[in-house]
């Protein structure tokens, strides 16, 4: 049996960008989004990033999705905004079955599904995938701990879906009742998986991977057995742009996780997550030829307060745009004698301080420090507000 869940996980890069491209371009025909110009995912950055809070204002006006063309919907979830997800049965609608095949999990396995089940899509995401590589599934949402213990034994799980720290939870219950339980593998999400909490479950002889997805895209990226990166899906082409624009990073720089998806039923064109992370290098051990990301490195959404008033990324991405001197910016919020402070510091070549003073006013709207860096100086890590004022 190979070790991978289908062909489309060991393509060649030529072979991948080709297919991706031809899926990219029906994509933007279901989803009646203007692709004049598009010919490739090369050229996906000529298009508009679409953000959550587009989204919301969409399906304000058409509920429930937005008027986004919806096909092959079996359930429809609600999540906190509110924003209101589609949901299909078909096979590994939501591609989580990748990931389970990844962790090991699959025929004569059962899961002991402990995402939840009400309104929220994670438990039928998990249920969808377990599904897609013959696992059984006992649906156990959350709660209720000597329960869950008992129905892990009684009907002997053997694998775990749900958030990193549940299962520490339900393994600490098992041995305070003295109940020995057959769980080996877990697949887990929703939260960050520490390295002492993955030792602790390596410990006790469970394999313990984690996968990064969202309730509007599925499975966005997923560990191997390597543990080297999280593998980009095969589903879903990932952008890492700067915070507040869609402009792309330089190769390994940390910045925005944008993502669009190739599920036909469900058209997302350069769905903005919020999250941070940056591209690998090179390809996992493990024989998966995707490219790689380094999985969750905090939120790309740095809108801080400074002197009364909200500073956005998005201000600072116009900032740039709106002065040929500037290669890139950031902005730095600080306190002197109780009272903040708002520094900006420019990557330029120029040397006149004043000629930036405008261009900041209208950005930024307001005045601040100005501070000229030399190029390549800021640094690569994501940030373009900087909040260095201490709430202790």
């Amino acid at each position: 049996m190979t070790s991978h869940f289908d062909t489309l996980e060991t393509r060649s890069a030529d072979e991948r960008q080709a297919q991706q491209s031809a899926a990219l371009l029906e994509q933007l025909a279901r989803s009646g989004a203007d692709a004049s110009g598009i010919r490739s995912i090369a050229d996906l950055p000529k298009l508009p990033v679409f953000r959550k809070s587009d989204l919301v204002a969409l399906q304000s006006e058409k509920p429930p999705f937005g008027g986004i063309n919806v096909s092959n919907v079996a359930h429809i979830f609600q999540s906190p905004g509110p924003i209101y997800e589609p949901g299909g049965v078909s096979h590994d609608w939501w591609r989580i079955g990748r990931f389970l095949h990844a962790v090991g999990i699959g025929k004569g396995d059962i899961v002991q599904n402990c995402f939840g089940y009400h309104l929220t899509p994670a438990g039928s995401i998990f249920e969808n995938g377990a599904r897609a590589v013959g696992a059984t599934v006992l649906p156990a949402g959350t709660g209720q701990t000597e329960l869950q213990v008992r129905a892990a034994k009684d009907v002997g799980s053997t694998a775990y879906a749900g958030t990193p720290d549940y299962l520490k939870v339900i393994l600490d219950k098992a041995d305070e009742l003295g109940v020995p339980l057959g769980i080996t593998k877990a697949a887990v999400g929703g939260g960050a998986l520490f390295p002492s909490l993955r030792q602790e479950y390596a410990d006790r002889g469970i394999l313990c991977l984690q996968n990064y997805a969202t309730a509007d895209l599925g499975n966005v990226a997923y560990e191997s057995k390597a543990q080297e990166g999280m593998i980009v899906d095969e589903g879903v082409i990932v952008e890492i742009v700067i915070p507040g624009t869609g402009i792309p990073v330089e190769a390994g720089e940390v910045g925005e996780v944008i993502v669009t998806s190739l599920n036909p039923d469900y058209p997302l064109i350069r769905f903005a997550t919020g999250d941070l992370s940056a591209m690998m290098a090179g390809a996992s051990p493990c024989g998966r030829t995707n490219t790689r990301i380094k999985g969750w490195m905090g939120r790309a959404d740095q809108t801080t307060k400074i002197k009364g008033m909200f500073v956005r990324p998005e201000q600072v991405a116009d900032l740039v745009a709106s002065h040929d001197g500037i290669a890139r910016a950031r902005v730095i919020a600080s306190r002197e004698a109780e009272k903040d402070v708002l520094t900006v510091q420019i990557e330029t070549s120029a040397s006149d301080v004043a000629s930036f003073e405008a261009a900041i006013q209208s950005s930024l709207k307001m005045k601040g420090k100005i501070e000229l860096v030399a190029m390549g100086a800021l640094p690569r890590d994501g940030l373009v507000i900087e909040d260095q004022r201490s709430y202790d």
